[in-house]
């Protein structure tokens, strides 16, 4: 059995840390570097970036963070996988090149693509593939030019060729998240894509440490647990031949992995305990967790299913024009003065509700009683119009808000700034494509191989969820305090959709949560959701709940006019609700 490979992360997002690269490398040994730099609305960003400047289609932060480390991992054998080849992974790894020749080193460079899937619509389409939206079921019609990007994600075994052919580098277009993780386990190990256990594992391992310092306290309920929060340290993932893995990160940095951090970013961004991936299903309510040492977290038992005959496609098209106004309401009389403000903004714009294609307003209450100060005084009313017409959603629609500065209500003042045009905002697709239509393209040097993405064989029993024992539910005196006083969370965005998943650290504490917040009650704690469609998914093995919230995002992450459009905080404003809590979990 070969040792564990030893995986660091030194990317979450587009925008991560620059030195997290220099970092990993240097401060403890490493057998694979890797980073997720896409994210649905970062497909989108990356095709305005490359519309106004051609060769601007993948991240250049990676590409900087390569000149910090190359040397070092290439002395070093530490691999390196990364799919910030955005919609250009031939371009991104042509500029990895270039830092090598300037650097004077000479890595082995791989690119993976076939996600991209733009070029190829009006044929799929003409074959009789509809790109129907998963969420809604609506087909894609025939108006394709509005749409710029559709990119399939893509699963480990082009990285697994690439490092089979040598590469030191391995530069990838759109894979999931967990692939750049999964790929050189595969690899390394030797797995076969009937080994589902095994590559479900990693992929779980992939899951928790694609996001970076997520996994060592970043975004936790209960960072005030933890030490050097002021600097978080990145993950890593050393995992086994049999799938297994044990979370951690370097000796001596910030913040610390614990089961708690761990469940946290397990319950990021998922749906059902079915976790689809292009390689495997793992499944989420078969992990166990434990704490084996300090900042050390084994994940074992995880079981995998044969992937899914379908890729999901992601998809970003132009939905028109936007613009907002904020005013500052403060004081006394806030709906009064709210109701007031909008009534004159209508009558000065002009335009009616009923001319644009969407409008939304919101009155937010920030204000407090008695306040101590004149920010603590202030509420805001903020108004959101959309409309395929850039006319209609420019100067004219904000003028209104300036025209009424000193006919309405007694101290006005704005929020958003003077008079402004509108922008586009884009407009987000989940679709699926069979999987054997989308072969990956590997390319080494002057050598083109392609992978076939087609699931191999399907499995003999289904696999059963893991359910613990449990003890009996807790009775006695309730006391009120916030949710967050027994559980944390994690919430984010899924398109259109938003999951918000709540863990306990304690068994009790999990039945009381499982018995009490159900789906009706959710959404009578959070009003937002009382008119949506909510699914709630169980995972007693590690004493979670995850609540799926279709189209409280509208339609996706870069359309969405919500104050947070990503779903970021909605599980800390559900910690914040007071209920009644038995007493005995509380001491």
């Amino acid at each position: 059995m070969a040792d564990p490979l030893i995986v660091a992360n030194c990317s979450g997002f587009y925008g991560d840390r620059l030195s997290a690269a220099r970092e990993m490398v240097d401060d403890g040994p490493i057998h694979a570097l890797t980073g997720d730099w896409l994210a649905e609305l970062t497909m989108l960003i990356l095709a305005r970036t490359q519309a106004k400047r051609p060769g601007g289609g993948y991240a250049r932060t990676f590409v900087t963070q390569m000149e910090h480390v190359m040397g070092t991992c290439l002395d070093n054998g530490i691999k390196v996988v990364s799919n910030a080849g955005g919609l250009d992974p031939e371009g991104c790894a042509d500029a990895v090149r270039q830092v090598a020749d300037k650097l004077g080193l000479a890595p082995k460079i791989a690119y993976v693509q076939g996600d991209d899937l733009i070029g190829r619509l009006p044929e799929l389409v003409a074959a009789g593939h509809d790109f129907a939206n998963i969420d809604t079921g609506e087909p894609i019609g025939d108006d394709l030019d509005h749409y710029t990007t559709a990119n399939a994600y893509l699963g480990c075994w082009g990285i697994v060729e690439a490092l089979n052919r040598g590469a030191d580098i391995v530069v990838t277009g759109r894979v999931t998240d967990a692939a750049v993780v999964a790929g050189p386990a595969a690899w390394h190990h030797g797995w076969k894509r009937d080994d589902w256990d095994a590559i479900a594992g990693a992929i779980v391992a992939g899951h928790v440490i694609e996001c970076g310092a997520q996994a060592t306290g970043g975004n936790y309920s209960f960072f005030n647990e933890l030490s050097g929060m002021g600097y978080v340290g990145f993950p890593i993932a050393e995992i086994e031949a049999d799938g297994s893995s044990v979370i951690t990160k370097h000796e001596g940095t910030g913040g610390g992995v614990t089961v708690g951090t761990v469940t946290s970013q397990l319950l990021y961004e998922i749906g059902p305990p079915a976790y689809a991936n292009p390689d495997v299903i793992s499944r989420f309510d078969t992990i166990e967790l434990d704490e084996i040492g300090a900042d050390r977290v084994r994940i074992s038992g995880t079981r995998g299913e044969p992937a899914p005959p379908n890729l999901k496609v992601a998809m970003n098209s132009i939905g028109g024009y936007r613009n907002s106004v904020s005013i500052g309401l403060t004081g006394l009389d806030i709906e009064a003065k709210a109701a007031l403000v909008e009534e004159a903004f209508w009558r000065s714009c002009p335009y009616a509700p009923s001319d644009f294609a969407q409008v939304s307003s919101h009155v937010v209450r920030t204000d407090k009683e008695n306040p101590g100060s004149n920010e603590e005084a202030v509420a805001s009313w903020r108004i959101t119009v959309k409309d395929p017409d850039e006319r209609k959603v420019g100067r004219a629609f904000t003028n209104a808000g300036t025209e009424i500065a000193l006919a309405s209500i007694p101290g006005f003042f704005g929020l958003s700034g003077g008079p402004r045009g509108g922008g586009s905002y884009g407009v987000y697709r989940p679709a699926l494509i069979p999987s054997d239509l989308v072969p990956q393209e590997v390319v080494v040097g002057d050598q083109r191989t392609a992978v076939d993405n087609t699931p191999t064989s399907i499995l003999d029993a289904p696999v059963a969820a893991v359910v613990p024992s449990l003890p009996s539910l807790p009775t006695g005196p309730t006391l009120q305090a916030p949710l967050g006083a027994i559980a944390g969370a994690r919430s984010g965005d899924k398109g259109g959709n938003a999951n918000l998943g709540l863990f306990t650290r304690s068994p009790e504490a999990y039945v009381w949560l499982a018995d009490f917040l159900t789906v009706r009650r959710f959404k009578a704690l959070m009003t937002e959701a009382a008119s949506l469609e909510v699914d709630r998914f169980d995972l007693p093995n590690i004493w979670s709940l995850n609540f799926v919230i279709h189209g409280l995002l509208e339609e996706g992450v870069a359309a969405s006019t919500r104050q947070d459009p990503q779903a970021k905080a909605l599980g800390e404003y559900l910690r914040a609700k007071v209920v009644d809590i038995p007493a005995a979990l509380l001491a």
